[in-house]
């Protein structure tokens, strides 16, 4: 086996069980372990995968994007902190944008529930978190529906989104940089973000420590765009600082 057909199968490893752990491949591909740490080396530098203490995990490129279901299952404990910090962001917003994907779910569900507020979204499964909750009124866009994500896009989403005025968007992303700004692999679910800013007065990024340093596909705001970026306390404070230059405020959790 070639060091090429080698990262291959590693990248494909880490895609199909979310992360790859360096002994183990040592073991299944027949070679050292620091063979395996010098294809880590090489996957990292061209962005495929990030590198951890003993193994690395896959990055989402334009070419692969995790399920909601496989996000539910990471660095839970984390979004949980961040979604907390993030709905102590709401102040006196009464209508909100709720971006697709796990951590904007659980902020929705952290929202208060004593006050009328109205909830946005494109995110089938934020919608039936909320259907119930007491004082809040749901929107639902209407759109196509991603299987992955299950969450809706295209022109229906966004003619929907730009009818509207919001006082708070949350947004995800797939990644971010100090360079790039927000990104995320699909031009389609790019467009729904970038309108959903466009329509909200104030945005909040959430997202945990590994977001930072990835770059995908689709570039659809820059960090100086946001209004805070709420993420983990595993970001080192220097790169927090860094990123707060350009204007947002940075909160750890």
């Amino acid at each position: 086996m070639t060091a090429e057909e080698r990262q291959r199968e590693i990248v494909r490893a880490a895609r199909r069980g979310g992360s790859v752990d360096v002994a183990t491949l040592a073991t299944e591909l027949g070679v050292a372990k620091e063979t395996v740490r010098r294809d880590l080396r090489v996957l990292e530098d061209h962005g495929l995968v990030r590198r951890t203490h003993g193994g690395a995990y896959p990055v989402e490129s334009a070419g692969f994007e995790t399920t909601l279901a496989f996000r539910t299952t990471m660095h839970v404990p984390e979004k949980r902190r961040i979604a907390a910090a993030a709905a102590d962001l709401l102040g006196d917003a009464e209508t909100v944008f709720v971006d697709e994907g796990f951590t904007p779910q659980l902020i929705a569900e952290a929202l208060p529930r004593d006050r009328p507020l109205t909830v946005v979204t494109a995110s089938l499964a934020t919608a039936g978190a909320l259907a119930e909750a007491e004082n809040t009124t749901v929107l639902l866009l209407g759109g196509r529906v991603r299987a992955g994500t299950l969450a809706t896009v295209d022109h229906w989403t966004t003619r929907m989104l730009a009818g509207f005025v919001i006082d708070l968007a949350y947004i995800g992303a797939n990644g971010i940089t100090r360079e790039h700004g927000l990104t995320t692999p699909d031009p389609a679910v790019s467009e729904v973000k970038a309108q959903a800013m466009r329509a909200s007065r104030r945005t909040v990024f959430a997202g945990v420590h590994t977001k930072f340093g990835a770059v995908s596909f689709c570039r659809f705001a820059s960090v100086g765009d946001i209004e805070a970026i709420v993420t983990g306390t595993q970001l080192p404070a220097a790169e927090a600082h860094r990123y707060s230059l350009q204007g947002p405020q940075v909160i750890r959790v």
